[in-house]
């Protein structure tokens, strides 16, 4: 028999898997526009504007119809794989710490390289570019799974580096269960990806009280004691419009991100 509060928590993965195929569905799209495009502009290039301009009646409803195809609030996606990750940089022995000052408090998260070498190393590199400064945390979960999502230039679950990198770690917390999921622990932060293997690029989520996910996402760090604080408070104002999943009541802007050997 299954109680209500676990399906309460399987209806709240099953959403927040569909949102991120939906988002990897729309830059599938975004994609197919976008080699339509490139294509156009390489044949002006190469045959000149008199011939595009013959074939304009064709090349313009192709176009069209790409554009119709493609969500109206989606652009080519900065966490496209576009460009290789960052190159290796770090102690890959070594453990590092991701400090993040927030307009809501400072949130410290410890990472080991050894564990998760290429997510600590990217860390480091965006960090080093001052990705991360002036960015705000987009979603807050309140029901069902409980985490707040952070990383994205954009601010709407969109945005990332251009790149993207593999999972990893992903059998730390353990085997799932009959229901498919695990336990990320209070306190463990993890890449977001869009569901499907090796998509992490920027985003990442602070979980700030025990929730159940399939083990898909790479668990890289381990929040302070200060932080973990910091973003139950932040969880305790709630979701804006009162819903159990958006934008935090509490804006929450990350004004500067760094990460420094430990």
């Amino acid at each position: 028999m299954v109680s209500s509060d676990q399906r309460r928590r399987q209806l709240a993965r099953e959403k927040f898997e569909r949102q991120q195929q939906r988002r990897e569905e729309a830059r599938r799209r975004t994609r197919r526009l976008t080699a339509i495009i490139a294509s156009a502009v390489a044949v002006v290039a190469v045959i000149g504007v008199g011939a595009y301009v013959l074939s304009d009646g064709d090349d313009t409803k192709n176009s069209a119809d790409a554009a119709a195809s493609a969500s109206p609030s989606e652009s080519p996606s900065a966490s496209e794989s576009s460009e290789p990750e960052p190159e290796m940089t770090i102690d890959k022995k070594a453990k590092y710490t991701l400090a993040l000052e927030t307009s809501q408090g400072d949130i410290g998260i410890g990472m080991d390289a050894a564990k998760t070498p290429h997510t600590t190393n990217s860390f480091k590199a965006l960090a080093d570019k001052k990705y991360f400064d002036g960015t705000k945390c987009h979603r807050l979960t309140t029901e069902g799974i409980f985490v707040l999502q952070c990383g994205d230039p954009k601010g709407d679950g969109t945005g990332g580096p251009g790149y993207t990198i593999p999972d990893e770690n992903l059998t730390a917390l353990g085997k799932a269960g009959d229901d498919g999921a695990v336990t990320y622990p209070a306190g463990t932060v993890a890449m977001a990806n869009t569901g499907q293997p090796g998509t992490g690029g920027s985003q990442f989520f602070l979980v700030y009280k025990d929730t159940k996910l399939p083990p898909s996402y790479t668990p890289f760090g381990t929040m302070d004691a200060a932080g973990l604080k910091a973003v139950k408070k932040i969880a305790e104002a709630g979701v804006v419009d009162g819903a159990g999943d958006g934008a935090p009541k509490k804006t929450v802007t990350v004004e500067k991100g760094t990460v420094e050997k430990a």
